[in-house]
């Protein structure tokens, strides 16, 4: 249904390294850069990072929130890892969250901007992500 998703950032060099580091923990990579965005993804850009006036330093509850599926724990684990490395802010360490649905397992980072920014598996009975 989604074919991509596009943020504000108020310093796109800060944002670029911190989402290079961030998605390339999922698996994603940078594949367009221009003047004032950049396209992250695997085979297309499917997250965008967009300067716009006035986006760096909003409130932490001010920016978008986007939820992105991890293959599996370790991906969620080190998706976290990277993010506070990174410069981001713990908006929930790596773990089981039953509120959101049996074997839910995310964590949550807020990037320089405010946007918060979640990575989600879904943990099978037996295994991992689904």
């Amino acid at each position: 249904m989604i074919d991509h998703v596009s943020i504000a950032v108020g310093d796109l060099s800060r944002a670029r390294a911190f989402y290079a580091a961030v998605l390339g923990a999922l698996g994603h990579g940078v594949l367009v850069v221009r003047a004032t965005t950049i396209g992250f993804g695997k085979a297309y850009p499917e997250f965008w990072i967009n300067l716009r006036a006035g986006a760096e330093g909003r409130a932490s509850a001010d920016g978008a929130h986007c939820g992105l599926r991890a293959r599996d724990r370790a991906a969620v684990d080190a998706f976290h890892a990277a993010a506070i490395v990174a410069g981001g802010r713990c908006a929930g360490a790596p773990g089981l969250r039953p509120a959101h649905g049996e074997g839910y397992y995310a964590a949550f980072v807020r990037d320089g901007d405010g946007n918060l920014i979640e990575a989600a598996t879904f943990l099978a009975a037996a295994g991992e992500g689904r």
